[in-house]
């Protein structure tokens, strides 16, 4: 294992007396990533440093790991100036005309001050080379830590996903259809180091195996970044017909919804979940309304998370184009959120109305035989763009 990688931690670093669970619960992470690889970890307050044989390789798969704020390809040498000097002329790009040194003294032992280093370095390079100093535009920016197990030399820097480390928050809820919205709601929360599992209704034979699917392989991405997601498929058939036949139409959208937290709200205290999580935009649709909003929250007391709650819906589109889950979330399969909607939905529901509506059918069987019959999926192995 002849390269190095070492790894920034950023936001962690604010931790303060914390900073040691953030940052185990990190390597642990880090380590389930790369446990087919053949590599050596160690980490300390600051930094976590990977022996391998890719660096390249490894990089890309870090990538995808929430709590790294940057990941640079590192040459150690002792700290001796000479020695930062010939690894500097060796990795630096003959084919680029400027440069700039930034010195970072971790080791304040370390006799020279770190402005002073950068100009010695600096005039060094400047006196064995042909490059030119630039410290504002240049095409090369040398970072050079001085620690006091040795010189860390590097380059390129490649940004992190940033964000907390997957698992110091607890576990929530995820009530994911297959639009746009819930799966970018999905990759904020576990950004913010939370467990995610997710929650999905269907109701055959309204709905699709093929929506069922999508749903899935929207799963399946968002598990790139977390590595711990289920489904948890609740049949909603019984309950949306119900909806549908003692409901004002006006109302169906508000009434089911308020069902779907009923369950979510039961189903996540029976998994350990503490929070909700959902893809609502205030105002992007009729149940998303503050109104609406009121309304439908009203059934339960559980904190709901709503990430995407004050984005537009090309902020929303930007962020799944680039977490990959966009070209999925088009795809022509309604699910149940969908196929039911009424032409005029009511927009600010009345809490005594839909009470009224509720007592005409027995929602309280219904929602317990629907969480009796969850199916919960666990293996994402299967390419669900077979089944689309």
């Amino acid at each position: 294992m002849n390269e190095l990688i070492m790894i920034k931690y950023g936001e962690l670093t604010t931790k303060k007396a914390n900073r040691k669970i953030f940052i185990n619960i990190l390597t642990q992470n880090v380590e389930k990533t790369l446990k087919d690889e053949d590599v050596e970890i160690k980490k300390d307050q600051v930094r976590m440093f990977i022996k391998c044989h890719d660096a390249n390789k490894i990089a890309i798969k870090l990538q995808k790991i929430f709590g790294i704020h940057s990941i640079v390809i590192a040459y150690k040498v002792n700290n001796n100036i000479n020695d930062v000097l010939n690894k500097a002329l060796e990795i630096m790009d003959k084919t680029k005309h400027t440069f700039k040194v930034i010195t970072k003294r971790a080791d304040k032992n370390y006799p020279i001050h770190s402005m002073d280093y950068s100009r010695k370095l600096g005039g060094l390079i400047l006196k064995n080379s042909n490059f030119k100093v630039d410290v504002h535009n240049p095409d090369i920016t040398l970072t050079v830590e001085i620690r006091s197990e040795g010189t860390f030399i590097y380059i390129d820097e490649i940004k992190g996903a940033g964000g907390y480390p997957v698992g110091v928050q607890g576990k929530g809820l995820l009530m994911l259809s297959g639009g746009i919205d819930s799966p970018v709601a999905g990759y904020l929360t576990i950004k913010r180091g939370v467990n995610v599992e997710c929650m999905y209704f269907e109701s055959p034979p309204h709905t699709s195996i093929e929506a069922k699917n999508k749903v899935l392989k929207l799963a399946s991405i968002i598990n790139e970044y977390s590595g711990k997601v289920k489904v948890h498929v609740v049949p909603f058939t019984e309950i949306q017909e119900a909806i549908f036949k003692n409901c004002p139409d006006i109302y169906m959208i508000t009434i089911m919804r308020r069902m779907m937290y009923r369950i979510a709200a039961l189903y996540a205290e029976k998994i350990g979940a503490k929070i909700l999580i959902n893809g609502e935009s205030i105002g992007q649709v009729a149940s998303q309304t503050l109104d609406s909003m009121l309304c439908i929250n009203n059934v339960t007391n559980m904190p709901v998370i709503r990430p995407v709650a004050c984005f537009d819906k090309l902020e929303i589109i930007d962020i799944a184009k680039k977490i990959n889950t966009y070209d999925t979330s088009i795809l022509p399969y309604e699910d149940c959120c969908t196929i039911f909607v009424p032409k005029h939905p009511v927009i600010k529901p009345e809490l005594e109305k839909c009470l009224e509506y509720e007592k005409r059918f027995d929602y309280q069987t219904l929602i317990e035989k629907a969480i009796d019959n969850i199916e919960t999926i666990t293996n994402f192995n299967e390419n669900f763009d077979d089944l689309l």
